[in-house]
């Protein structure tokens, strides 16, 4: 039983085991599909609770790591997503899944993983406060432009953004009063990792025959997801190696660089484009646990030569 209750609270665990109910038991997907943005809300509210208020001051220290977030989350990896999806991907929709993804704020996991990766925290705290404030203007803005406003209304996507980033980063600071807050810390990352985990089941239950019946389609998803995390962000360090750059502040921007919102994603392409698009958004969960979990075997092996 101990066991069982440690799964359960393994990060790890349970988003694989939301991608395998998800192939199983998909069906189920259709009933809570219409849910998915009260999710994301949700999930996006405890979330930034792991920004503090605090980390805005001095306003003069905030402006470079915000423009450094913005731009490695939105330029350098959107340029590299969208340009290898245009040549590889033939389908529209599965093309505007990658298109979500490109304009998505990156994971709230860089915060806690800056700290286990040993590198630079509250740069880290700024980087994604500045992409997230970002994503509520480039977002609707990008989207709209690189689909030609295929169907979708750039005001209505202004108000996506606004549920799912503005309206939660304000309860967030409620949320991190006294009172309030002693219940929160104690639930937040379990609520997290079950809503990330809800919107998995949900963007792979609802494509499940795709994961059966179209391999050469996971494969060309496979490929582009895995340029975009581990290569990107590979080539990122060795520049910035070759540059002689700070190795600490490195790491942070590598996060911020690769890592990505795939609750945000899933969430966002199934409302403006529909379940197929949710296919690479499903993938991106699992690469950004699979560059995670890379970066900390690495960091791991590289501490144990060090104490050799």
């Amino acid at each position: 039983m101990h066991y069982i209750i440690n799964l359960v609270r393994n990060r790890n665990f349970v988003l694989v085991f939301a991608v395998i109910i998800g192939l199983v038991l998909g069906d189920f997907a259709n009933d809570i599909k219409s849910y998915t943005t009260y999710i994301l809300a949700i999930v996006m509210t405890f979330s930034m609770t792991n920004i503090r208020t605090s980390s805005l001051y001095p306003l003069k220290s905030l402006l470079k790591p915000m423009l450094t977030g913005a731009l490695l989350n939105y330029f350098a990896y959107a340029l590299i997503m969208i340009g290898l999806a245009y040549f590889l991907i033939d389908d529209r929709d599965l093309f505007y899944g990658f298109v979500v993804i490109a304009t998505t704020p990156p994971g709230v996991a860089i915060v806690p993983f800056s700290y286990i990766l040993q590198g630079d925290v509250e740069y880290s705290i700024k980087g994604v406060l500045g992409a997230f404030i970002c994503t509520v203007f480039i977002t609707p803005f990008a989207v709209g432009w690189i689909t030609g406003n295929d169907g979708i209304d750039s005001l209505d996507l202004f108000l996506l953004m606004v549920k799912t980033i503005v309206i939660p980063l304000l309860i967030s600071r409620i949320l991190l009063m006294p009172i309030p807050f002693k219940l929160v810390d104690k639930i937040r990352g379990k609520a997290v990792d079950w809503g990330f985990a809800l919107l998995i089941f949900i963007a792979v239950g609802l494509n499940r025959q795709v994961f059966f019946s179209e391999p050469g389609i996971l494969l060309k998803i496979a490929l582009i997801l895995f340029l975009t995390h581990f290569v990107l962000g590979m080539v990122y360090e060795k520049i910035c190696t070759l540059l002689n750059r700070n190795p600490i502040k490195v790491m942070s921007e590598n996060l911020l660089l690769t890592i990505k919102s795939s609750g945000f994603a899933v969430a966002t392409a199934i409302t403006l484009f529909g379940q197929k698009a949710a296919i690479p958004t499903a993938g991106l969960a699992i690469f950004v646990l699979l560059y995670l979990l890379y970066l900390s075997f690495r960091m791991d092996l590289k501490n144990k030569k060090a104490q050799k």
